[in-house]
């Protein structure tokens, strides 16, 4: 406090005591600070404490801002993808009902012969799948050359199918014609492979 005010007051005052009344005169000086050029200790506090609050107040924005850009990341990177698929065409189901039996399937009782709808025996000299199938094993295992491939036939309703491996397509067409010479046979499904 470089500049200060000097005040003085003076006073007279008037004292009386029990022997004498005596007058003085009472000077005080009393000082006080320059207002004009300087800041008050109140104010100057205040002043540091304001600035120390907005730095805080900035600070604590200034990385509110990079945590929400650092969680805006992580959150891009997180979310699943959407993915719609489309269910796939599947084809329409068919439901083929079996054709209408013109006649009855015969029943055979007791070995005896099977009767058609008209009430008339069925002739002998039809072999049944049974039959067939054991002509045609017996043809197959009979032939050297054919017993020796390892093919093998199989008969429903008097077709034969054939299955195995041969070397050539010449013993392929051997076999297919060895089958269909067999009595009782109606059609061969060949579907035996030539190996290379």
């Amino acid at each position: 406090m470089a500049y200060e005010e000097q005040q003085a007051e003076h006073r007279r005052i008037v004292v009386e005591t029990p022997n004498a009344r005596r007058e003085e005169v009472h000077s005080e000086a009393v000082r006080y600070p320059d207002r004009s050029g300087g800041v008050s200790g109140a104010a100057l506090a205040a002043i540091v404490i304001g600035v120390i609050a907005l730095a805080a107040i900035i600070i604590l924005f200034v990385m509110n801002q990079q945590q929400n850009a650092v969680n805006a990341n992580t959150t891009a990177q997180q979310q699943p993808q959407t993915i719609i698929q489309q269910p796939a065409q599947q084809p329409p189901v068919i439901v083929q009902q079996p054709a209408p039996a013109t006649q009855p399937a015969p029943v055979i009782i007791n070995g005896q012969p099977a009767t058609t709808s008209g009430g008339t025996t069925s002739t002998a000299n039809v072999p049944d799948d049974s039959t067939i199938q054991a002509a045609v094993d017996k043809k197959l295992s009979n032939d050297p050359q054919l017993s020796s491939l390892g093919v093998t036939a199989t008969v429903t309703n008097a077709k034969v199918t054939l299955i195995g491996m041969v070397h050539s397509q010449a013993e392929k067409s051997q076999v297919e014609h060895a089958v269909k010479a067999v009595k009782g046979v109606k059609s061969v499904d060949n579907q035996i492979s030539v190996s290379d």
